[in-house]
């Protein structure tokens, strides 16, 4: 089961210390917004996201449709049907997709361990 391009989301203090850090470490800013307080940063195939004020744990994102440069996939399973997948096996979702829509849209998991799992379709 493809289940889109990974990434994680960090749940930053302050969003420029932590631009910096990453910068220093090898990325570099790809897309966002630090002036709302959220940055999407790479190296190579490797993304994460910074979010300062956003959201309370670290989130672990995987973006169907999409490969690692969020560019579009020609094929890929729909949003819809990797929850229906996951039902089926009795996976507990915090959040839902509308199983009855189409395009963009999200559900969310938690791992036995309490992370969040956050499954984001942008087509």
């Amino acid at each position: 089961m493809q289940l889109g391009a990974f990434s994680i989301s960090l749940n930053v203090k302050d969003i420029q210390a932590s631009k910096d850090f990453y910068e220093n470490i090898g990325f570099t800013v790809y897309g966002g917004d630090i002036e709302q307080n959220w940055l999407i940063m790479k190296n190579g195939t490797t993304s994460i996201g910074l979010f300062q004020g956003m959201f309370d744990k670290n989130i672990l994102t995987f973006n169907p449709g999409w490969d690692e440069q969020a560019q579009e996939l020609g094929t890929f399973i729909d949003i819809r049907e990797l929850q229906q997948n996951l039902k089926s096996k009795g996976v507990s979702f915090i959040s839902e997709a509308d199983a009855t829509g189409s395009g963009p849209a999200s559900f969310t998991l938690e791992d036995p361990d309490g992370n969040p799992i956050l499954f984001d379709q942008h087509l």
